[in-house]
Order: C-alpha cells, then sequence, then structure tokens
C-alpha cells in the first residue's frame, strides 16, 4: 500500500526545518545502511551528534502526532526518530534496495521492526533535476516526486530507489516504523474501510448501520493490533 499525505508540515514547520538543515553539516548517508544498501548509497545525511536533530525530530513528530491520514496508513506502535538527507553534487542517488527488517534505535537501547517506510518531501520538486524517489510494489513500479512538506507511506518490505539528482538538492525526512498490525494486507484493508467509513460518515451521518459497520473496524483492529 503506498499512500501520498500532503501539507504534512504547516508553511512555518517547513520553513523552520529548511532554516535549520541549511546550518546543519552534513555526513556521509552510509552511516545507517545495512552491508547491502551501503553499497548502492551514496548520499549525505545528518549524523546522530547533528546540532540541529533534536529539534528537527520533534518538529517532525509533532507534525505527524496530528495527522490522522497518517495514523490511520501506518497505525504506528513505534517510530524510530526521523532522519534527514540530502543528495547534491557528487553525492546524489541511492540505488534499488530494501530496508532492514530490525533499525536500532539511535541510543542502543533496542530496536524497532521496520513494517512503514516514509519519505517527507523538503525541497519543492522545481529546486532539483532527477531524484525520482521508484518504489516496486506487486503492481509495478511507482515514481513519487512530491512538494515540499507531503510525504509519501509505503511498506517497509519495497524495493526502491532514489535516482541521481542532477542538479540543485533534494532534502527530504526519512523513517521507518513499526506497526501495530504487522501483516501488510491486513493494514491495508483497515485502511480502505476506515476510508470508507469516513465517506459514509460524510454522506449519512452516524445511522445505525455506518455505527455498526464502525465496531466492526474496531474488533478487526482489536483482532490483529499489538500493542
Amino acid at each position: 500500500m503506498l499512500i501520498t499525505i500532503d501539507d504534512v508540515l504547516t508553511p512555518e514547520e517547513l520553513a523552520t526545518a529548511r532554516d535549520l538543515l541549511s546550518r546543519s553539516t552534513w555526513s556521509n548517508g552510509q552511516i545507517t545502511a545495512g552491508l547491502q544498501a551501503a553499497k548502492a548509497k551514496n548520499n549525505e545525511q545528518l549524523a546522530e551528534d547533528a546540532e540541529h536533530l533534536p529539534a528537527l525530530r520533534r518538529l517532525v513528530l509533532r507534525a505527524l502526532g496530528r495527522n490522522a491520514m497518517f495514523f490511520t496508513a501506518a497505525l504506528p506502535l513505534k517510530i524510530l526518530p526521523p532522519f534527514f538527507n540530502r543528495y547534491a553534487g557528487g553525492s546524489n542517488y541511492y540505488g534499488f534496495h530494501t530496508d532492514n527488517a530490525m533499525r536500532q534505535l539511535p541510543d542502543g537501547s533496542g530496536y524497532v521492526r521496520a513494517d512503514v517506510s516514509a519519505t517527507l518531501f523538503l525541497s519543492d520538486p522545481d529546486e532539483y533535476e532527477g531524484g525520482l524517489l521508484t518504489i516496486e510494489d506487486t503492481f509495478g513500479k511507482h515514481g513519487v516526486k512530491l512538494k515540499a512538506g507531503s510525504m509519501v507511506v509505503y511498506p517497509s518490505t519495497s524495493i526502491h530507489e532514489v535516482a541521481p539528482v542532477t542538479q540543485g538538492a533534494r532534502l527530504a525526512c526519512f523513517m521507518f516504523m513499526q506497526s501495530m498490525v504487522r501483516d501488510p494486507g491486513q493494514r491495508r484493508l483497515l485502511f480502505d474501510m476506515d476510508m470508507a467509513l469516513l465517506g459514509l460518515r460524510e454522506t449519512h451521518g452516524d445511522t445505525d448501520p455506518v455505527v455498526r459497520l464502525t465496531g466492526c473496524y474496531h474488533n478487526l483492529l482489536r483482532r490483529w493490533a499489538d500493542s
């Protein structure tokens, strides 16, 4: 399931994030890549000791916390602290790879199982050339290049790449989540049901059938979710 969500960040939050990134020092992006991914990865990333990383993470997590579409798409149980990367100059691509199943918390205190991945775009498409995020799923390849402040959410099991940025700079935030619902097929069914219920409530109100179907949604979530 690939879901795009517009305007995750407000214009003010986006401006703040870009200002903090403009005053940051970038490190080699391979610091968070696994052995296989490191062979394909050639970008830059904020290191864990980067001065503005805590403020950037708080900003993004606050935005995610108020976004209902993100919650229903990912059903997050745990969110690994977000990372920030840059594609420009000679560090400009990330070839096809799959994300590691288990991601260590930055403080070394444990692991998060990567069920869901997300990219939050921090540069507008007209600020760089190339840099298309391509995600493979059972229905083929999908190219994604969103406006700044918008996000794409997709299964961490997907093979994906970022094509070379040939001009300008592509800034983004990327993150991994352990979902309350581990199975991607079950997450998809719950998402589709939630979206259908939203449409029914808007059209018909909270009629008795809508209330009963809402109960079915929550009972399925109780059956499938871990907490």
